[in-house]
């Protein structure tokens, strides 16, 4: 196992190092470099202007070199202006160019200056994933004992009522992609003049003008259940679906198995039955699916965040991609980067705990 570990620890390291190259590169394409220098400088320099400014700011230069300093594995950059000032990469406000540390880049915990909320970026991620990090969890207990009860309904009794009301609104919900279920959730339950609000609202059901709140800003302060319950169930219900699918197949296989046959003809119940002999094994498949979740909620947050409101990482990384902050796009690309290698390693090292009979080569 620990052979096994070390060995994706050196694949995730590559992987890491390769797509934040390729990330790197393409934000700092000479249009990005450009359009930065007239949004930080003036939007009419001259073009002389704009290649002095990308010179004096460190971006010129090959992208190798460029890409080492960001990282922290070679020197940062420095320029003398013709009054004799020193500024740099490592050369902050209040440090001398003597003091300044040699190496200052993600590997030392400098991931460079947002150019729109003019805060170090780490600030800026941090509070962004602990907002998403509430959502996630949320998400998480929602979606997966849901989905799990649902699958494994439907895969006890293949062909049933029960099966087929279930496989429907599964598949209903998994087809239904996060921008059109959040709307549609906006429209029912959170609009003053149509769904279901101003009929409760006529009955004395509820005394606000609406069920839910339609966005999710003030969860960023104080989670209630009323302004969080719409952006949760909006990321949920596809993944419900997916993950009920899954669960049932597997589930279907599983109590076709001889040994399954074998418990019911000895007497044991068909509670006994799915509980102690079917459940586990037909949760090994599902359990990788539902760490595969995590990657996509990555995706699922970036719409739903920005539908609802909600500044956490993905409506952060909207606004650095819609504001050109290279910076901040760099320091998105590295968190969604080690969040989807070390969920793969996680899901991985559990599938093996799951099923004893695979053995790691």
């Amino acid at each position: 196992m620990l052979l096994f570990v070390a060995k994706r620890l050196g694949v995730m390291l590559l992987t890491a190092i390769a797509l934040t190259f390729i990330v790197f590169y393409l934000t700092n394409l000479q249009p990005n470099l450009e359009k930065l220098a007239r949004s930080e400088g003036s939007v009419r320099m001259t073009d002389e202007s704009v290649a002095t400014w990308i010179q004096q700011n460190g971006h010129g230069g090959s992208v190798l070199g460029r890409y080492a300093q960001w990282v922290g594995i070679a020197p940062g950059w420095t320029r003398t202006d013709d009054k004799g000032v020193t500024r740099g990469r490592c050369i902050d406000d209040g440090v001398t160019a003597e003091d300044a540390p040699r190496y200052c880049g993600v590997l030392q915990g400098d991931w460079g200056f947002s150019t729109v909320f003019k805060v170090p970026v780490i600030q800026v991620l941090a509070k962004a994933m602990g907002a998403t990090g509430y959502l996630m969890l949320a998400v998480m207990l929602v979606m997966v004992p849901t989905a799990l009860i649902m699958g494994v309904l439907s895969g006890m009794r293949e062909g049933s009522t029960t099966d087929r009301v279930l496989s429907g609104i599964a598949i209903a919900t998994s087809a239904t992609p996060e921008y059109v279920s959040g709307v549609i959730l906006v429209a029912l339950l959170a609009s003053g003049t149509a769904g279901l609000s101003p009929l409760l609202n006529d009955w004395g059901v509820i005394d606000t003008k609406t069920l839910f709140l339609g966005t999710a800003t003030s969860a960023m302060d104080d989670i209630t259940f009323w302004n969080f319950t719409l952006p949760v169930l909006t990321i949920a219900l596809y993944g419900v679906g997916y993950i009920a699918r899954m669960t049932r197949a597997s589930m279907t296989e599983v109590m076709t198995q001889q040994y399954i046959r074998t418990a019911r003809l000895k007497g044991v119940s068909f509670g006994q039955v799915v509980m102690k002999h079917a459940l586990r094994n037909a949760l090994i498949a599902p359990f990788t699916v539902i760490m595969l979740q995590f990657p996509y909620l990555l995706n699922g947050v970036v719409i739903v965040e920005t539908l609802f409101n909600y500044k956490g990482f993905g409506w952060t990384l909207v606004q650095a991609a819609g504001n050109n902050d290279i910076e901040l796009l760099l320091g998105c690309s590295v968190i969604a980067v080690l969040f989807v290698l070390v969920t793969q390693l996680i899901s991985d090292i559990g599938y093996v705990y799951l099923n004893p009979r695979i053995r790691l080569a």
